[in-house]
Order: C-alpha cells, then structure tokens, then sequence
C-alpha cells in the first residue's frame, strides 16, 4: 500500500494542489483508480512517471521508519476523508489508512500494524467494545493507542468501551482540531 497515494499525498508530492491532481486525473494524464467509497488513488509509480514527462522534480524519499501510522475506521466515507485529510495535513506527517468495515479493519491491524486506531463503534458489522477488547489482550496489539468515536454514546457506553481498552471516547461531531490534538497527545507528540 506504499506504493499508493491519496489526492492530498499526491498533490504534497507534486507540489500543487489537491484540485490540480484531480484536474490532471479527470484529463487522463494520470492513471488512477477508485475505492469502493468513491475516492481516488493513485499508484506512485504511475504519479512519478507523469512527474518525468512533465519536467515536475520528483522528491528525494523520505524516511518513513518513525512515521506515526494511524487506521481510520468507520463506514461513513465523507467522515473518513475527512479525518483522513485533516491528519495527513498535520504538521507530524502521519502515515493514515482507511477501514470501512470490521474486516477490513481486522486485515489491516495486522498488515500496517498501526500506533493508533481511530474507530467508529456503531458500524454493522463491528462491535466496538470486542474491537478494543481483541487489540488491547493481544500482545502484538495491545500498544495500539484507540479513539472511539460515536453519534450515539452515552456515560455507560462510554465507560464500557474503556473498561474494554478505548483510550480515549468522543461524541460525534468531533471537531477535527480537537480529534487532532488527541492524536498527537496520545502519539505522545505533544
């Protein structure tokens, strides 16, 4: 999944604008392909070859050993690119992916073995409390930092996902900047 960029990703490699990758996607000049949410990725090496033909300087690589790598989960795709896009522009230069579904997630806990999980814990097929509870008992896992966040969590609700491992529990609509800030406190990069 390296290999793969969002818009933003892209348009922070080709030094231009998230519009400008799209302009360029929509036009044909680049190939690109959509998730089942309806959102745009593009290969690298596919963006690089574009860059070449074009005379845009390709960035040196940057180190990604000590990147921070966060996995966004939940079902509302509008709510992931924006969580997602809001990280990817924070000043830590976080590595984010993106779960819509409790499988999903499950396979990427365990292939992009993320410091931090920002869950959503009314989603069909996923119950949040057991989410918490398998990450927080497995040795492998239970260094994973967890956000839960829900529209519909009260005191109780919220004191049982704690009792299974949350971290830290918010009410939906977060703001991004609060959601943030969390972040990088519990990254412990604040």
């Amino acid at each position: 999944m390296e290999d793969t960029l969002t818009v933003f990703t892209a348009s922070k490699h080709c030094n231009v604008s998230s519009k400008t990758i799209i302009n360029w996607v929509e036009s044909g000049h680049i190939k690109a392909y959509k998730t089942v949410g309806g959102h745009r990725r593009i290969k690298k090496g596919d963006l690089e070859t574009f860059m070449r033909d074009q005379g845009i300087p390709i960035p040196a690589e940057e180190d990604k050993s000590n990147r921070k790598k966060i996995l966004v989960v939940d079902d509302d795709m509008i709510i992931v690119e924006s969580i997602v896009q809001a990280l990817e522009e924070a000043k830590f230069n976080y590595e984010v992916l993106s779960a819509a579904d409790g499988f999903e997630a499950g396979l990427q806990v365990n292939h992009f073995n993320p410091d931090l999980l920002i869950l959503d814990i009314m989603m069909p097929d996923i119950k949040g409390y057991e989410v918490c509870k398998k990450i927080k008992t497995n040795e492998e896992t239970k260094h994973i930092k967890i956000i839960v966040l829900s529209a519909y969590l009260d005191d109780e609700k919220f004191q049982q996902m704690k009792d299974n491992g949350a971290d830290v529990c918010f009410s939906k609509p977060l703001p991004l900047s609060q959601l943030k800030e969390e972040v990088a406190k519990l990254l412990g990069l604040k």
